[in-house]
């Protein structure tokens, strides 16, 4: 089967079939890539499931109230006191608020604050099918009016409305995302081949990636009910540059050595396939599978995002393993230039930064695996400090938008909650008890009266905490349980607070059970490849404790130089699955190969082989793909910004530390018993040469 597939992207003529296949697959390609964003849905309720509670207030509430409205809150102020003439603007303004497209009902307001320094207006933004996209229109057209003639007027949008046009803004930027994460790609491959010409292909065939899988999900999420949003789109483009890229990396690497052994530089091609493939499809196999689990996640956010970078795994990887090597191909060994690879030349010397590592390691594999695993533990211990229970809306840019300047304005002069209520849907039996139980919670500030309509009533009740602050969210908690009591009202409490806190729990549940499931699967993935128990066990261990110890260290860095509030709670989940399915990555690309040449030459030979062999490979690999996610910090949004550098801290420690030291080491001290119980277990190991320095003790044979 691998030789039929490898004859195809290496043939004489086949190649120029595939490169044609390509051509034709990427243009209608371009074109729905282009409308992935018409099917995104960035609204914080479409995200949870349909049995939380605040989702089943939006339903129950629809009858009430429009329930694809969120309120845009005006906030005008001046420190030495509003003058009649603000007062009159702010009345024009909301004259001119009513008649915009897209505004519903009539606009609340103006209303003077008590210390006269400050007006406010609520307006009802209508969300169009663009979601986030329209509200970000109105909004913009807010300010037009609002900023017009102000004579010195402070004016500000926040609320709900307010926070969804900063995202929108935020997001903008995904586009130099897309155009850091290429440079990055370009100067790390330039480093690794000094070729001006050969960071041309893969970069062109990441590109091919990235848009066949932008086509693919939108199609999925059109036709098959997928959840895509803003936050899938910047993260599928670093994934897809950064696994894919890898991949790439892998192949030329192998390729490269196949031009010294074969003349023909199809036959090259065809036996790197053959030699790298395992490796390549069983690490893409291991990511798509990890982040297809995802889909087991209860919050819809998370359940998108893991088949749609899948889908771009698995793209990246298609395309790897044929456009990629066709493009190799066709060009020929001067694609290499200005150090084009000749037949014949000699093999590497056993020299050189990664033989050093080996020989280093080799002399003592027991004391260094030991104490590089206390030290990871030791790094792990900061993760006790990680606040991974949401954040407030103004703490979820790295910046002070107008968003976050506004409900700071609008908390100092009037009640934080006001114009973003807590919504309660209860029988209309029971509605005066309800409404009695909710005024009586600490934090809200007053209750409306009932509305009324078939069988049902709806109770707003204004908070006095800013809505998404932690206080608020412990008033709602506390409205929860004071509703819930009173028999037969069938209360249930919503609003957007009472979102945010349906959003973390289910973020919290699908940890608990979604990382035991991917552990277990990649777990089965490595002992089908590698034929072994023992080996996947000690490789899953190091992997976990490489998790550990990139939290640890993400999370002091959080707090003691980002100054960071904290985290959303789904970003511990998210970045295991990204460590953990990128991580066992590096490992299947240096234990494949050591496993190839412990055939050969035995285990612990064969430790020190691959980690000579692959060294400079996974390395240059590794920087990739923490670069592509250190990208992410372009976005100036705290999400992006800590999932960017959690992932990329992890990668380097993983490629560096863990991959050439802790596993190198595992392997010298554990021998051939890494097999059992396969075949190779029962190859006895050849002894190892002593270290050339005296100071070093000879490894175990």
């Amino acid at each position: 089967m691998m030789r039929t597939l490898v004859s195809w992207p290496s043939g004489r003529v086949s190649k120029w079939v595939v490169l044609a296949l390509w051509a034709v697959l990427l243009v209608p390609a371009v074109m729905l890539a282009g409308q992935l964003g018409s099917v995104e849905e960035n609204d914080n309720s479409a995200w949870l499931p349909g049995n939380s509670e605040s989702t089943q207030v939006v339903a129950r509430a629809e009858q009430f109230l429009p329930g694809d409205t969120v309120p845009a809150i005006v906030v005008y102020d001046r420190p030495e006191g509003v003058t009649p003439a603000d007062l009159a603007k702010a009345r024009a303004d909301a004259a001119a608020f009513t008649g915009m497209a897209n505004v519903a009902g009539p606009v609340q307001g103006p209303v003077a604050s008590q210390d006269g320094k400050a007006i406010q207006t609520v307006v009802q933004v209508h969300k169009d099918r663009t979601g986030w996209e329209g509200i970000g229109k109105v909004v913009t057209d807010l300010n037009e009016v609002g900023t017009a003639n102000a004579g010195g007027l402070g004016f500000h949008v926040t609320g709900p409305a307010g926070y969804a046009s900063d995202s929108i803004s935020a997001f903008s930027g995904g586009g130099s995302l897309t155009t850091i994460t290429a440079i990055v790609v370009v100067l790390i491959l330039l480093l690794t081949y000094r070729s001006p010409v050969l960071p041309l292909l893969p970069l062109l065939t990441v590109g091919g990636a990235l848009v066949t899988s932008e086509a693919v999900i939108y199609l999925l999420a059109k036709n098959a009910g997928l959840t895509v949003n803003k936050q899938t789109g910047f993260i599928l483009t670093v994934l897809v540059f950064g696994a894919a890229t890898d991949y790439a990396l892998l192949l030329i690497s192998r390729y490269r050595e196949e031009l010294a052994r074969h003349e023909d530089r199809h036959q090259a091609m065809a036996e790197a396939l053959r030699r790298s493939g395992p490796a390549i499809f069983a690490s893409a196999a291991a990511v798509a599978v990890s982040l297809t689990l995802l889909s087991l996640a209860t919050l819809n956010s998370t359940k998108g995002l893991g088949p749609a970078c899948a889908v771009g795994i698995l793209v990246g990887l298609l395309a790897m393993t044929t456009l990629m090597p066709a493009l190799l191909v066709a060009c020929g060994r001067w694609i290499f230039w200005p150090v084009k690879p000749s037949y014949g030349a000699a093999a590497p010397a056993e020299a050189g930064l990664w033989a050093r590592v080996g020989t280093a390691v080799s002399g003592r594999p027991r004391l260094v695996w030991i104490g590089t695993a206390l030290a990871l533990a030791v790094m792990a211990v900061g993760a006790l400090g990680l606040k991974a229970d949401g954040l407030a809306n103004k703490d979820q840019f790295t910046g002070r938008p107008q968003m976050a300047v506004g409900e700071e304005i609008q908390s100092r002069h009037f009640p934080a909650g006001s114009g973003d209520p807590v919504a309660v849907v209860t029988r209309a039996d029971r509605a005066e008890q309800v409404r009695a139980a909710l005024a009586a919670v600490p934090g809200v500030a007053n209750v409306s009266p009932p509305m009324v309509k078939g069988g049902e009533a709806l109770l707003l009740g204004e908070l006095t905490d800013t809505p998404s602050s932690a206080a608020a969210i412990r008033t709602v908690e506390q409205a929860r349980t004071a509703v819930h009591r009173i028999d037969g009202a069938n209360a249930q409490v919503g609003g957007n607070t009472a979102i945010g806190i349906d959003t973390q729990a289910a973020a919290a549940r699908d940890s608990r059970v979604i990382i035991p499931i991917v552990l277990l699967v990649v777990f089965l993935i490595l002992a089908l490849l590698l034929r072994a128990i023992v080996a996947p066990l000690l490789l899953m261990g190091t992997v976990v404790l490489s998790f550990g110890a990139a939290i640890g260290v993400s999370s002091l860095v959080f707090n003691h130089v980002f100054g960071f509030a904290g985290a959303e709670a789904s970003f511990p989940l998210l970045t295991f699955v990204f460590l953990v399915a990128l991580g066992i990555d590096y490992n299947i690309f240096l234990v494949t190969r050591v496993r190839e040449d412990a055939v050969l030459h035995g285990t612990r030979r064969g430790a020190l082989t691959g980690l000579t062999a692959t060294g400079g490979v996974i390395t240059s690999a590794g920087l990739v793909l923490a670069g592509t996610f250190a990208a992410m910090a372009s976005l100036p949004l705290v999400f992006a910004a800590e999932l960017g550098f959690a992932v990329a801290f992890g990668v380097l420690l993983d490629t560096i530390v863990v991959r050439s030291v802790l596993v190198t080491a595992l392997t010298l001290d554990v021998g051939r018993w890494m097999w059992w119980p396969g075949a190779l277990f029962r190859r006895p190991d050849e002894a190892l040469p002593a270290p050339s320095r005296p100071d070093l003790e000879p490894a175990l044979g």
